[in-house]
Order: structure tokens, then C-alpha cells, then sequence
């Protein structure tokens, strides 16, 4: 297991979470929807380096992708051509072409890549790098040259996990998991930091997994100490609410039309349903143990939980907040991203 400090302070992160001490073992996926094949897939990442690829219209298993070491974060383009994601371990974004479910590509990054997000436009992709307090800003284009799309690396806060770009590709918000609870806002136009948001809360692990309602006027942030999300007005960069959620918060999903958030609770192993009306929890959705990742299908009927210590996926039904079905995934999935397209 992988431990890592926070900023001066006592509290460790790692991949896997315990009772004992907040140490989590993290990863969200970004899915992807190939040209070459019919029905969105969900992409997951799992800590043996590997990508389990998961027909959604089936629910089973479609194939499965070597990448790089210790793989944690997916984001796939919105053409669906397109799946990046970060190795942990190595230092490198795998890029996955969805038409031969192969790897087309390797990028060198910075250290301990986690989140990784893409523009809308698809020309650029965001990558937190956790052990260097960075994210490099990546360059789509062509050529293998790994060291060619490096378009610019940004100094941000203490140990950066989750990332999200607006809905124009005008900014770039990034969490800052160290004990400074706060979440950092970039300008895409500059690539400079321009708002630092505070989170406050408890002290210890700050903000984890983020996302934006489709307007991009509410920013929805989990804290991992303090078992909370954050709700931000972008407009402002001030929290406007806080909602009480599972042990652990980690992951965070939306539906298309924003009406609900879903977060996955690493230690109590279940899923918070927001609804964003009322910024209230209207229920808890038990599912495996140790879940991280998690997203919603582009119609916003289903959820995709993936389970680290169960290594399997959970799908669960919106409309009832149910489970209806289980998917066998790799040794400790992750899928830390929005994963499906």
C-alpha cells in the first residue's frame, strides 16, 4: 500500500481507506464510448495495471487494457475517440484509442498523477500531479513523441486529487487534498491560478473528488475529513452549503440534468444520493467495500460504482436507488474520473 504525507501534518493518504487512520486507496474512471462499438463503456481502472473495459448495455465485461503502474484516474474526450489514463506509479497518462481498445500513446507528467479531466473541445487535458503539487496541462495532437504534448505545467496546492473543467473550457478547478482545504481555479486562457477556494471544515484531508452542475454554476466538492460536501457558487467561489454524507467521502458524480449527486463513501462502504434542490442526502445505497469511483450513464438511469477491495463494479438503479447487478472488474479498481460517455 501505497502511504503519502499531507503538507507537515500527521494525516496519511494512501490508496486504501481504514477505520484506524484516513489513508485511501483512490482512482475515478472516465468512460468512453468508441466509434468501432456500438453501446457506451464504462473504463475502469484497476490497481494491477490494468483497464477493465465494461458494456454497459450488456453489464459485463468487454475486454481488458494493459496500461501503466498502478493506474488511478479516466477522462475520455466527448467525441468518445479518446481515453486517458493516469499511472500512479510511473508518472505517465496511457492514452487509449477506443477504436482497437489498445494504448496509442504514453505521456510523461508529473509525480503521482491521480484526477485527469478533459476540455469540452478535446484539445487539452488536465492532469493533478500529487506528489509535485502540479498539474500539467497536456496538448492533443498527433505523433508518439510523449514529451511533445506537454503544453505547461501549473504549480497549485499541497497534494491535488480530483479536477474538473467548466462546461466553456474557461476554467480548470482543482482540489487540494492537503490540510489547506482548498480547492485552486485555474484560467484556461493563461494557465495561471486566479481564486484560491477555501473549503474550511475539519482539518486534515481536504477536498477530494469535484464536479459541476451542467451550468457550471455549482461546484459540488467532497471532503474526506469531516465526512462532508461542499457546495460552491462559482460565481462567487463561496460555499454556500455544507451536506453531511457517508465515512469518507471520495468520488462525486452528477446526473446529466443535475437534479441528483452521487458519492462514494470509501469507509462505510455506500453511496450518499444528494438531491440538489434541498442540498439534503434522501438515501444511502449500500454497495461493495472500499468503493471510490463512481459515475452515471448518459441518460442518468444507472450508477457505476467501483468497489477497490471487492474488485468488482456496482451498477445501481436511479430511479429506485437500488442494486440490480454486480460486475467482476480487476484487482482493485479505482476508476477515479467521470467514466462514462
Amino acid at each position: 500500500m501505497l502511504i503519502r504525507a499531507c503538507d507537515n501534518a500527521a494525516f496519511k493518504l494512501g490508496r486504501h481507506a481504514s477505520v484506524a487512520s484516513v489513508v485511501v486507496w483512490a482512482t475515478f474512471a472516465f468512460i468512453c464510448i468508441g466509434s468501432a462499438h456500438a453501446a457506451p463503456f464504462a473504463y475502469i481502472s484497476n490497481d494491477d495495471g490494468t483497464v477493465s473495459v465494461i458494456d454497459i448495455a450488456t453489464n459485463t465485461l468487454a475486454a481488458t487494457i494493459p496500461v501503466g503502474s498502478t493506474p488511478v484516474g479516466v477522462a475520455v474526450n466527448a467525441a468518445g475517440s479518446r481515453v486517458y489514463v493516469t499511472n500512479s506509479d510511473d508518472n505517465t497518462v496511457s492514452v487509449i484509442n477506443t477504436k482497437t481498445w489498445t494504448v496509442s500513446k504514453t505521456i510523461d507528467v508529473g509525480i503521482g498523477p491521480e484526477g485527469v479531466a478533459v476540455s469540452p473541445s478535446g484539445n487539452r487535458v488536465y492532469v493533478t500531479n500529487y506528489g509535485s503539487d502540479s498539474v500539467s496541462v497536456i496538448k492533443v495532437r498527433r505523433g508518439n513523441h510523449a514529451k511533445s504534448n506537454l503544453a505547461a505545467t501549473i504549480p497549485v496546492g499541497a497534494l491535488p486529487l480530483g479536477v474538473v473543467v467548466s462546461p466553456n473550457g474557461s476554467l480548470v478547478y482543482v482540489a487540494n487534498n492537503g490540510v489547506s482545504n482548498s480547492i485552486s481555479v485555474i484560467t484556461t486562457a493563461s494557465n495561471k491560478v486566479i481564486a484560491t477556494i477555501p473549503i474550511g471544515g475539519v482539518s486534515g484531508a481536504g477536498p477530494a473528488g469535484l464536479v459541476l452542475n451542467p451550468a457550471g454554476t455549482v461546484l459540488y466538492a467532497t471532503k474526506l475529513a469531516g465526512n462532508i460536501v461542499s457546495v460552491i457558487d462559482t460565481a462567487t467561489n463561496a460555499v454556500t452549503a455544507t451536506i453531511g454524507v457517508g465515512s469518507l467521502p471520495a468520488a462525486i458524480a452528477i446526473n446529466p440534468i443535475g437534479t441528483r449527486v452521487y458519492v462514494a463513501n470509501l469507509n462505510s462502504n455506500d453511496v450518499s444520493v444528494i438531491d440538489t434542490a434541498t442540498n439534503t442526502v434522501i438515501a444511502t445505497v449500500p454497495v461493495g467495500s472500499n468503493p471510490f469511483g463512481i459515475d452515471v450513464t448518459p441518460n442518468g438511469d444507472l450508477i457505476y460504482v467501483a468497489n477497490n477491495l471487492s474488485n468488482n463494479v456496482t451498477v445501481v438503479d436511479a430511479a429506485t436507488n437500488t442494486v440490480i447487478a454486480t460486475i467482476p472488474a480487476g484487482t482493485g479498481p479505482e476508476a477515479f474520473g467521470v467514466f462514462i460517455r
